[in-house]
């Protein structure tokens, strides 16, 4: 019986890697794709930036060439910008979504050969709560994670014949490395009367008092192994509740409470 092989982006760091060391302990040979040279006992490393289609195709050829046959991917790779969305450069906003989204795209497509070769796969996505819950002053943010659920909710249905199964996990608040590493910017602050230096402080304290990253990525990697997963799931009772009631509340209202929190 072949080896279980796992392929998991960004996970060097946070969540990423929390959910590769808890699949490498449930027995998968699991690859971590990152731009930057990585060890860890246990894991494998390949570099590869996801925004390039280029690379994330030689990524996955190395892996079949290194004697892995992957049968799970985990999309996690991702980076925040914050700031107005009016005072944004475009070129900021288009490298959020070359990373977040079509980084995500990259590797399934890369991907998708060898699952079907196979007879089937998991794709897991990681979204965010940020996705249902758009915040003011990460608009570009909340749109890569909201492009992640639509583009998984149609992928599932794409692939379901073929035994490949997608899903996307939206985390909430996570204390990780991924505060410090946000591209902050404070351009038109005075115009939107310090609204926008306020708002990325609630945000960041909210983050370094959220969820330990190991139990966020014990959950990712106790989703991929699923046999029938849901096309969506959500991190934590309280960020469940709050996009159920998301869902039920009327638009207008579940807006303007997300703003008296982040605008």
């Amino acid at each position: 019986m072949s080896e279980k092989c796992a392929i998991v982006t960004g996970g060097t760091s946070g969540i990423g890697l929390a959910a590769a060391r808890a699949l490498r302990d449930q027995g998968f040979k699991v690859y971590v794709v990152s731009r930057r040279p990585f060890t860890e006992k246990g894991l494998h490393h390949v570099c590869a930036d996801v925004s390039d289609e280029k690379q994330c195709l030689a990524a996955v050829r190395e892996i079949c060439q290194r004697g892995g046959e992957p049968e799970l991917l985990i999309n996690n790779a991702g980076f925040g910008i914050s700031g107005a969305a009016e005072f944004t450069e475009l070129s900021d906003a288009k490298k959020q979504m070359d990373v977040n989204f079509f980084g995500a795209v990259n590797m399934t497509k890369a991907v998708l050969p060898e699952f079907r070769k196979r007879g089937g796969g998991r794709i897991v996505n990681v979204s965010s709560v940020a996705a249902p819950a758009a915040i003011p002053f990460q608009a570009f943010y909340s749109a890569t994670k909201a492009a992640i659920n639509d583009y998984t909710a149609a992928l599932a249905n794409e692939l379901r014949p073929y035994g490949i199964t997608v899903t996307a996990v939206q985390p909430g608040d996570i204390a990780t490395g991924f505060t410090a590493a946000r591209e902050k910017s404070f351009a038109g602050d005075d115009v939107y009367q310090g609204r926008i230096s306020k708002s990325v402080r609630k945000m960041e304290h909210d983050e370094q008092n959220g969820m330990d990253p190991a139990k966020a990525g014990a959950y990712v990697a106790k989703i991929a192994m699923k046999k029938h997963p849901k096309p969506l799931y959500t991190i934590g009772f309280s960020y469940k509740t709050i996009c159920v009631l998301l869902k039920l509340l009327p638009c207008r209202f579940a807006n303007w409470m997300i703003g008296k929190l982040y605008a």
